[in-house]
């Protein structure tokens, strides 16, 4: 089929099947994001092919992972270091007070609401369930949702809502609740 004949069949039917395509993209970019170690400083997507580039801007001292693995299709640069990543912290972190924290999956913007006007998510006092949505973290316009890892009580929110978040950084505190 040609270009032409695509563009033709997607304004015939008004374009659902680009738009559910770009939506099957957009989550697995959305779940890629959220399973980095930290955002990329580019992110390149292509279709036709299939290619998916990350790329990091140096740290500052790399630590070289020995004998670390590339992807199947992935390439290297020759003479190119494979940088390993920074160790993911426990989610959720006990802190010495007992309290349980609920940490940013990626570097973004945190908001405790669903849109901008509407109640939070949770409040101090609110009783949360393991896997229950507490707050939505932005990052590169993907709305990532924060997930409770156990049920617990809000006992605090640690973080304003629309501040700047840095990965694993503790959100809320959760007093423990066994079932």
């Amino acid at each position: 089929m040609t270009a032409d004949e695509t563009a033709a069949e997607e304004t015939a039917t008004g374009g659902t099947a680009a738009e559910e395509a770009f939506e099957e993209v957009r989550v697995g970019l959305a779940r890629l994001l959220a399973d980095l170690p930290r955002l990329p400083s580019a992110l390149r997507v292509q279709a036709r092919d299939v290619a998916i580039e990350v790329t990091w801007d140096a740290p500052a001292a790399p630590e070289v992972a020995a004998g670390a693995e590339v992807a199947a299709g992935a390439e290297v640069a020759a003479g190119a270091e494979v940088a390993a990543p920074p160790a993911l912290p426990s989610a959720p972190q006990q802190s010495d007070a007992g309290l349980l924290h609920v940490v940013a999956p990626t570097v973004g913007v945190f908001y405790r609401a669903p849109e901008p006007g509407a109640a939070p998510f949770v409040d101090v006092g609110t009783v949360v369930e393991s896997g229950e949505q507490v707050a939505i973290v932005e990052a590169m316009k993907l709305f990532l949702p924060v997930e409770a890892e156990r049920r617990g009580r809000v006992a605090a929110v640690l973080v304003q809502d629309g501040a700047s978040v840095e990965y694993g950084e503790p959100l809320l505190a959760l007093e423990p609740i066994e079932a």
